[in-house]
């Protein structure tokens, strides 16, 4: 009745993709913090020559005491600290 074209794994592997965890501010910088730009851009590219898929980041909301990405003061807004200050020289 198992017929050899019949996957059983509920997750069949065409929908097979692997990814990294890194937060944006975790990326290199000459601000002290990453940012969503060029660094972010070739992290990208990194991730794609290495065949991954996905980029996990933490929540990039505005952050406040603590400064945990999971307690964000809005749940709308994004955190302004990362925009790239490259970018915005650049416009």
């Amino acid at each position: 009745m198992n017929d050899e074209n019949t996957d059983p794994s509920p997750f069949p592997l065409e929908y097979r993709a692997s990814g990294l965890l890194l937060h944006v501010t975790s990326l290199p910088s000459h601000y002290g913090i990453g940012d969503v730009g060029p660094a972010a851009l070739a992290w990208l590219d990194r991730l794609q020559e290495a065949g991954q898929s996905w980029w996990q980041a933490l929540p990039l909301g505005p952050t406040g005491y603590g400064d945990s990405p999971y307690q964000p003061l809005s749940s709308f807004a994004g955190n302004g600290m990362l925009v790239s200050p490259d970018w915005l020289i650049e416009d």
